[in-house]
């Protein structure tokens, strides 16, 4: 159900990635114009690695620029020279991630908006993808957008996220 509801291609495989089919690439596109027409970098996180080529190409369409992408299968080698590029290129607008290959141990300070295309299970994953833009270093405000489509078992996923997040916040409280 979550890479329906991504987008239906997701599941289907037929590679037609219609933004009138998804909600998601609806709402991306005036995230994405925003942070365009402002001259500011996003970071875009997805749990599906199949989901950051297409989610590449269209914001790639909406900047009018290409941006870069980090997955699993993003040789090791070259995961220095993207990070280093999407931090001092400022014609690259916009790094689309896997959120396992790109949640942790990587600084992108140059994003000012951080885009969870989908939710994980775990906040602290998801906190950790999101932390990539709060570093020390970080000058700018940083807005976290976290996609949910309304009626769905994503929303389920959301309620059961911030329980587990007021859960860790209460035991730590009692500390």
């Amino acid at each position: 159900f979550k890479q329906v509801f991504n987008h239906p291609s997701q599941w289907l495989g037929d590679n037609v990635w219609a933004e009138e089919d998804s909600g998601k690439l609806a709402r991306l596109r005036e995230i994405a114009e925003v942070v365009a027409a402002r001259q500011e970098k996003m970071l875009v996180f997805t749990q599906f690695r199949e989901m950051t080529a297409p989610l590449a190409g269209f914001l790639g369409g909406v900047f009018g620029r290409p941006g870069l992408v980090l997955h699993g299968e993003t040789a090791v080698r070259n995961r220095r020279d993207l990070v280093q590029r999407f931090q001092e290129d400022e014609t690259v607008p916009f790094f689309v991630l896997s959120l396992k290959a790109g949640g942790s141990g990587l600084t992108l300070t140059a994003a000012s908006h951080v885009v969870h295309f989908d939710r994980w299970w775990n906040p602290a994953v998801e906190n950790q993808a999101t932390d990539r833009a709060f570093r020390i270093g970080q000058k700018k405000n940083v807005l976290v957008h976290k996609f949910i489509c309304r009626g769905t078992v994503e929303e389920k996923i959301d309620r059961l996220i911030e329980s587990k997040r007021s859960l860790f916040d209460e035991l730590l409280a009692a500390g």
